[in-house]
């Protein structure tokens, strides 16, 4: 078992694993407890009492983040005509169409974060869905990055959109900002986030929906939020 680093060890001794923080204390203590030379990233993590193999309870899609991810992404948008002029407009880092279909099967080309495409790009895209599945880039309606408007998308990644989804263990993993950010900022995007979760409950779900969430920067231990300190 890897032993955990002096620093590590220092960071977590400030934060009281059997307690239940309040937003605001949540998100003091998570930059207090970041050990990271760089400006490490703020994710949030919920534990949802929910059945990912039921198709009924499967939560994914995409929200913009009230103050933003302090993060850049670069935009490649699959688009034709008058879509992809408009893309390029919109400030898009590479637009294309079947021929960067083909660098990316051909090149294994994957000098971008998000993908972009129009309904039409879809059946030549989705010959190379196993290529971009496993990396997370396979663009999904749900999450709007199949879309006839790709500007629109492009202006709300840019603002600061994330998607989410539940993973095979219906966890939801998503990104809540900078640890450079201010205490208020990062409560803002995270109270946020957690009544766009509490607001895509699923119908079939009975009893207690959320079980547990809890924040913690990139180099840094977890923090429990108490829930009944939530106002949804």
């Amino acid at each position: 078992m890897k032993k955990a680093s002096k620093k590590y060890v220092e960071a977590s001794s400030k934060v009281d694993k059997n307690k239940l923080y309040t937003i605001e204390e949540a998100v003091k203590l998570v930059k207090e407890t970041s050990f990271s030379k760089f400006d490490g990233t703020v994710e949030v993590a919920f534990k949802l009492n929910v059945d990912p193999k039921k198709a009924d309870q499967q939560l994914r899609g995409s929200l913009v983040l009230p103050n933003g991810t302090g993060k850049s992404k670069k935009i490649l948008v699959l688009a034709k005509g008058e879509q992809a002029t408009e893309a390029k407009n919109a400030g898009a880092d590479f637009v294309g169409d079947l021929d960067l279909i083909n660098k990316i099967e051909t090149e294994n080309w994957f000098d971008y974060d998000v993908i972009i495409a129009t309904p039409e790009m879809m059946p030549a895209l989705g010959k190379i869905g196993k290529v971009l599945g496993p990396k997370g880039l396979m663009p999904n309606p749900k999450t709007g990055t199949v879309t006839m408007t790709p500007a629109k998308t492009i202006e709300d990644i840019k603002k600061g959109m994330v998607e989410y989804k539940t993973d095979t263990f219906g966890n939801v993993h998503s990104i809540i900002g900078k640890v450079s950010f201010t205490e208020d900022k990062l409560a803002e995007n995270l109270k946020y986030i957690i009544n766009v979760i509490v607001k895509a409950k699923p119908t079939t779900v009975k009893g207690n929906y959320i079980e547990n969430i809890s924040i913690s920067a990139t180099m840094g231990p977890g923090i429990k939020i108490d829930k009944n300190s939530i106002d949804n």
